[in-house]
């Protein structure tokens, strides 16, 4: 009957009031009107919804919706589109237009059902629901009507609109431009402000989560702890495994609780490989006493996790000395700038990075890496250029890398209701600088966290990361099942 799950059709997957898993129809409703009560008088949103993708001629990917489309709306069809009018009249502060391809029973044939016009209104929120074939013709007669527009996907540079068309068009519509197209034709030949990115606006009330949305979060954490735990004992259970069976094993264990997808193409780097921060090709053997580095993590109902366990293989499952040294120098910079993610640090994320280097740095040290200091302010030279090239956080939600409405946001203090992860690493090359027991080891270890008010929660925390739990779920022995 309806282009997506619902709680009248899925019971099992959805409570009563709830308009998406987990997320009730009341909260998406709060976020529309918050979003709209931000905003100066005169603003007209528009936000299209995303597009089906194409891998080769007719053969398409598994559609994902447009984050900030979702967020506002829980439609999860294709080829929609959002205009909200700041307006004093009617039962709220603005009006709601969804436009959709409404019930079609030759293209339902094919692809499934879809969510009729009367069902957008009652179910989603929607004051209107509209053919999509109308969106160019509606928006143009609204848009001299405002004077502050915010758009997205956003698509200006400078006073000439800029056309964004993907490489493979999404389904048109009547006037034969796709959404997209539409949007930006009216812009085009409407003498009209230039309009300002959504995204920007959006991003600020999507960085501070809501109870529900970190309990989707902290079910969506869970499940990668759980495929990072069992995948550790599958690593060490035969000789020569492939990179490859070791993914698709992670994304096996996700896909069986439910998890839609993974949150990006994970990375499963042993040995040297490890070195390679986004290793991806996955198409080598695990060498016996190497370690694995695996980057992995799905997305549950709309929200991402990101995990990085590193451990050892076969035959042992245990840590050599040099490779213990090197993981606890990690966790002891992990452990530390987790204790700063709560709002009385008043720490950035750029402050904890910052942290993350000179712990490693100093922990380095210890083994004798006698590292210089760096130059470019607290740190070390070593540190940030060769072992430890990448930031230590990243803000995750619906999306892997959650914008935060500005650049400026590494540097503002941390609040309570953020979620990031704490990713320190280090990747030791084969370079005589440094020890030649640790050349080609590389570690990072990855927890999603959420900013607490005076203490932080670790949402991935079922996942094992002190050494003598990953030595034992390496070796069947931590007590969560066996194969």
């Amino acid at each position: 009957m309806y282009g997506q799950p619902l709680a009248k059709t899925h019971s099992h997957l959805m409570a009563p009031h709830d308009l998406t898993p987990g997320i009730p129809r009341s909260e998406y409703e709060e976020r529309r009107e918050k979003l709209m009560e931000s905003l100066p008088e005169g603003s007209l949103v528009v936000c299209l919804g995303g597009t089906i993708k194409y891998m080769s001629q007719e053969i398409f990917y598994k559609f994902r919706q447009a984050s900030d489309f979702w967020y506002l709306t829980g439609f999860q069809e294709p080829d929609a589109a959002l205009i909200l009018e700041k307006t004093s009249q009617g039962r709220r502060s603005y009006k709601m237009t969804l436009f959709c391809e409404g019930k079609n029973a030759h293209k339902e044939k094919w692809e499934g059902a879809r969510t009729g016009f009367d069902d957008v209104v009652t179910l989603f929120g929607a004051d209107e629901a509209r053919d999509s074939s109308l969106f160019y013709t509606h928006l143009k007669g609204l848009l001299p009507l405002y004077s502050r527009y915010y758009v997205s996907p956003y698509s200006v540079q400078g006073r000439r609109r800029k056309r964004c068309r993907s490489l493979v068009p999404s389904s048109s519509v009547g006037t034969g431009l796709s959404l997209q197209e539409a949007l930006d034709r009216a812009l085009d030949e409407v003498q009209s402000p230039i309009p300002a990115d959504l995204k920007r606006e959006v991003a600020r009330f999507r960085a501070i989560k809501s109870v529900n949305e970190q309990t989707v979060l902290r079910k969506a954490a869970d499940i990668s702890a759980m495929a990072h735990t069992k995948s550790m004992r599958f690593a060490n259970m035969q000789p020569n495994l492939p990179e490859a069976s070791l993914a698709a094993h992670f994304e096996y264990l996700c896909t069986l609780e439910g998890a839609q997808r993974m949150a990006y193409v994970p990375v499963v780097a042993s040995g040297a490989n490890s070195l390679v921060i986004h290793y991806t090709s996955n198409d080598n053997l695990l060498q016996e006493g190497d370690l694995v580095l695996i980057d992995a993590g799905c997305e549950y109902n709309g929200y991402t996790s990101d995990i990085t366990r590193t451990y050892p293989t076969f035959p042992s499952g245990r840590f050599t000395t040099a490779q213990a040294e090197i993981y606890n120098a990690v966790l002891v910079a992990l452990k530390h700038c987790t204790a700063l993610c709560r709002e009385t640090s008043k720490m950035s994320m750029y402050d904890l990075h910052v942290e993350s280097c000179k712990i490693l740095a100093r922990e380095l040290n210890k083994l004798g890496f006698n590292l210089r200091e760096g130059n470019a302010g607290p740190g070390n030279a070593e540190v940030e250029r060769i072992l430890y090239p990448h930031f230590l956080s990243h803000p995750i939600g619906i999306d892997l890398h959650e914008a935060y409405g500005n650049r400026s946001s590494a540097y503002s203090s941390l609040q309570a209701g953020m979620v990031i992860t704490v990713e320190p690493g280090i990747y030791v090359p084969p370079s005589s600088l440094f020890p030649s027991q640790y050349h080609n080891i590389g570690v990072r270890i990855e927890d999603d966290v959420l900013i607490g008010k005076h203490d932080p929660v670790v949402l991935s925390v079922n996942a094992p990361k002190e050494i003598v739990d990953v030595e034992a779920a390496c070796q069947g022995t931590l007590g969560i099942g066996s194969y």
